[in-house]
């Protein structure tokens, strides 16, 4: 055959194979998706982990990034694994001659040229370890070079590559047997990382000790063979004894688990610090241990600003009876720490004032009548009196005030979303006022910490990200800055729990402003407050809700609040803030003077009559206020008026002009406003 016939012959034959090479291509991409699922690791606020989540059968995959990796370590791998790996398209010539030479002169296969890449492949599509596998492993890895870097590819390595039992990736087998990052690593420790996946069940260093170091001390010397490190210090290295297992990290179960949903992300930090979390996980269990068996707690501790959950225990333990429960995020009935919430919209609503006289005497409300938790009753005290002293008759008193419906309505708004007894349908009744709803520990302290942010209502942050957006974002108010002063100043003169100086006594101590709170029948122990740019809750109770006789918020929960606090102060140095002064120190109004049944009309505080309003633009909603007995119905012009987002009643009106406004209590009792309204 003429030379011009055969190299046509071999030109077509090469383009022939470069079609069919790129048909295949097309039609049989590499199955990278395969690499399947990555374990999340939540971190804290410093990047330091705090719990690992599995994969598929329970598998441990962390992703592999190069910069977090030792580079003495990399370099080792390279060079022991596939020394020309990045000169190489997939595929090493000169390792598949060396191979194949050693098998024609021994008469058996002794060394293998499977490239890292090749590896990839095998560990992205197993297959028995045959002659065509090999082809195909070659042809895939050909794919991937044509489709990552080399970089990727050797993260992609990393990440999946076996290290016995249900180990994969360097990152968990850094994490099982040195219990740390792969970031800084000792001879040894590179040697072993190296040798395992070779043979990863024959050299598991916790079932085959003996191996594992045998076959690290191969390794060693091959690295001093490199001079990779020096013969002396590979062999001080291969005296180093097998490494134990150690556990991932575990920690923050619940919040962790939090956290995980919220990121999505393999790689998520929280806004989580470890060393709160690790002391309120501390002191929720010693809680729970000294409540007795079957009894569980549960606490979360929030920095003011942004809203970031600093710690978050769900429960004292998963060795305890519903112990796997997130215990902060279940609703249960808060008790009398609901009262702050009520004088709150009372101070806002102009309904009361904290010097405002209240009678605490028997008195039934429509078939309802409230006791003390004593069953005794005080007489006339003033409105933060009853606060203090957690008087139940005042508190359903100001809630029929101010309206069930309103202050439920409120406590959606503010990012509560109670829960209401079903008997209740629709409406919320003034059982309220003594913890006749539902809410969770998250959301009580979220509403605790609106209060230490003056009113501003915003929503816990888990990540940083969220923080950032909270600090950001316009918020909503849930009661104004005076009023949240006011109730804050009168919690702040409570009584401390026994054992504990009065902070107001105790020098350089912030201020503690707390509530406590026990549900009917005993079955939930709650302690709330805010201080020194902080709010904490703590609950003690019994999962399925039993109750626990005699036990009370001021007993089984309040000093674990206060520990909490001092907990908060050990970790943070800014905690310890001094007092703020209290706005709003004005004279109690003379109408607030004494806090009157309502027998008369209600009484429209704003818009009042005969006023003129201005309105810059059509559509712009006023809050309508009225001073009267429970839950009062405005009309605009005979038409029912609408309620913003904290079920407040509003009127926008679309147009200059004259409007009648009404407002009217359950009695029928009404009184009606005219007012004018001026627009550009």
């Amino acid at each position: 055959m003429p030379w011009r016939e055969a190299a046509i012959v071999i030109a077509a034959g090469a383009v022939n194979l470069a079609l069919t090479g790129l048909l295949l291509d097309r039609v049989f991409p590499p199955p990278v998706e395969r690499a399947g699922a990555i374990s999340t690791v939540v971190a804290d606020r410093g990047g330091r982990p705090l719990r690992a989540f599995p994969v598929e059968e329970g598998r441990w995959r962390l992703a592999a990034d190069l910069d977090r990796l030792d580079p003495a370590f990399v370099e080792a791998l390279i060079a022991v694994e596939d020394k020309r790996f990045h000169d190489h398209a997939g595929v090493d010539p000169l390792a598949v001659l060396r191979a194949a030479g050693s098998a024609i002169a021994n008469g058996r296969i002794t060394s293998g040229a499977s490239t890292i890449t090749m590896q990839t492949a095998r560990l992205l599509e197993p297959r028995p370890r045959t002659l065509a596998s090999k082809a195909i492993e070659a042809f895939r890895a050909v794919q991937l070079e044509a489709r990552l870097t080399k970089r990727e590819i050797l993260e992609l390595y990393l990440t999946l590559t076996p290290y016995g039992g249900n180990l994969q990736g360097v990152r968990a087998a850094s994490w099982a047997w040195f219990d740390r990052e792969p970031d800084r690593l000792t001879p040894d420790q590179i040697a072993l990382l190296i040798a395992l996946p070779q043979a990863p069940e024959a050299r598991r260093p916790d079932l085959r000790p003996r191996a594992a170091v045998a076959a690290r001390a191969r390794i060693l010397g091959r690295m001093a063979d490199l001079d990779l490190i020096s013969p002396d210090r590979a062999a001080d290295a291969a005296e180093a004894p097998a490494p134990d297992r150690h556990a991932f990290p575990g920690e923050a179960w619940h919040a962790a688990e939090t956290v995980r949903r919220r990121a999505g992300a393999a790689e998520a930090r929280s806004t989580l610090d470890i060393a709160l979390q690790r002391e309120a996980d501390r002191l929720v269990r010693a809680l729970a241990e000294e409540a007795g068996e079957g009894v569980q707690a549960a606490a979360v501790i929030v920095e003011i600003d942004g809203r970031a959950v600093r710690a978050a225990v769900g429960s004292a333990g998963r060795d305890r009876a519903g112990g796997w429960l997130d215990l902060t995020d279940r609703a249960r009935s808060p008790g009398s720490t609901l009262k702050p919430l009520i004088y709150a919209l009372a101070f806002d609503d102009g309904v009361a004032a904290p010097d405002t006289l209240i009678e605490d005497l028997p008195r039934r409300f429509s078939g309802y009548q409230p006791e003390n938790f004593d069953r005794a009753f005080r007489g006339e005290v003033t409105v933060g009196q009853a606060l203090q002293h957690s008087l139940n008759v005042p508190a359903v008193h100001v809630l029929d005030a101010v309206g069930a419906n309103r202050f439920a309505a409120a406590l959606d708004f503010a990012g509560g979303e109670p829960v209401l007894p079903r008997s209740a349908e629709s409406d919320a009744g003034l059982a309220v006022a003594l913890g006749g709803l539902g809410l969770s520990a998250r959301q009580l302290a979220a509403l605790y910490a609106a209060l230490g942010d003056e009113g501003r209502a915003l929503p816990l942050a888990w990540t940083p990200e969220a923080a950032a957006a909270n600090r950001a974002r316009e918020t909503h108010r849930f009661v104004s800055p005076e009023t949240a002063g006011e109730v804050l100043d009168i919690l702040r003169r409570a009584p401390a729990p026994p054992g504990r100086m009065p902070s107001g006594l105790a020098a350089g101590a912030p201020d503690i402003a707390f509530k406590t709170g026990t549900s009917y029948g005993f079955r939930d122990a709650w302690a709330a407050g805010v201080a020194g740019g902080y709010a904490a809750v703590v609950w003690v109770g019994r999962p399925d809700g039993a109750p626990r006789p005699g036990e009370t918020g001021r007993d089984a929960a309040l000093p674990a609040l206060f520990d909490l606090f001092d907990a908060v102060a050990r970790t943070d140095p800014g905690f310890r803030t001094p007092r703020r002064e209290v706005a709003g120190a004005d004279p109690t109004p003379a109408a607030l003077a004494r806090f009157a049944p309502a027998t008369a009309p209600p009484q429209i505080l704003f818009p009042p009559d005969d006023a003129e309003v201005w309105s810059e633009r059509p559509g712009r909603e006023f809050v309508l206020a009225a001073r009267g007995a429970g839950d009062l119905d405005w009309y605009v012009e005979g038409e029912a008026a609408p309620a913003d987002a904290a079920g407040r009643p509003v009127w926008a009106p679309q147009r200059p002009g004259f409007y009648r406004l009404t407002v009217v209590d359950r009695a029928g009792r009404e009184s009606t406003t005219r007012v004018r309204v001026r627009m550009p």
